[in-house]
């Protein structure tokens, strides 16, 4: 395997286990009794930025293409 492929899957490790601790904090802050709704829309964002900046490939828009 390239080492190219294997960071490429170590990043996607990461942003995994990114977003499962940031899941989990999101239902320990939403099972409050009040939940503070900034710091859960705060969350919404951060897991929105991480999905849509390396699952969808949004950073290839600013590279050059290389075939």
């Amino acid at each position: 395997m390239s080492d190219a492929k294997k960071v490429a899957q170590r990043t996607g490790l990461y942003v995994f286990l990114a977003l499962l601790v940031l899941t989990i904090v999101e239902s320990i802050v939403g099972g409050l009794e009040t939940p503070i709704t900034v710091l859960l829309l705060i969350i919404a964002l951060v897991k929105a930025a991480l999905i849509i900046y390396f699952f969808m490939h949004v950073y290839r828009l600013w590279r050059e293409e290389s075939h």
